[in-house]
């Protein structure tokens, strides 16, 4: 069983998942750094420098002072936070687009298909027809 199990960690499809994986990853840290650090400011600038995760529904309000006895904290419905979520997606979304696009790109075409001969069907035709003559 133990052999088994290092055959099928060993093979290449798992290897290839896992680099697809760790890649992934650290793609994704990217993008969403430069959704975070560099487009979003610029979409809080053009909305008139409001920052949508500042906006919410409280449901109750805060009571006492923080870290003391009988503290509650408030409870809201951070909606602008949501907003903020649905914008990072529709511009990763595209992000990724661009570079899939980009990718595609530089793939190679596949050669075209060899000019196929006469069948061997032909060729036997052919050669009844010579031998005729």
């Amino acid at each position: 069983m133990l052999k088994e199990f290092k055959n099928f960690i060993m093979t290449g499809n798992v290897i290839d998942f896992a680099v697809a994986v760790i890649m992934a990853g650290a793609i994704g840290l990217v993008i969403n750094g430069f959704v975070a650090d560099i487009i979003m400011p610029i979409v809080g600038e053009f909305a008139g420098g409001v920052d949508f995760a500042n906006f919410k529904y409280i449901l109750t309000e805060a009571s006492g002072t923080e870290g003391e006895a009988g503290y509650v904290a408030e409870n809201a419905i951070r909606w602008g936070a949501w907003v903020n979520t649905i914008v990072n997606l529709i511009i990763v979304g595209f992000v990724m687009f661009i570079i899939v696009k980009a990718y595609n790109k530089t793939k190679t075409p596949p050669p075209p298909p060899a000019p196929s001969g006469p069948s061997q069907e032909e060729l036997l035709t052919q050669i009844r027809d010579l031998l005729k003559k």
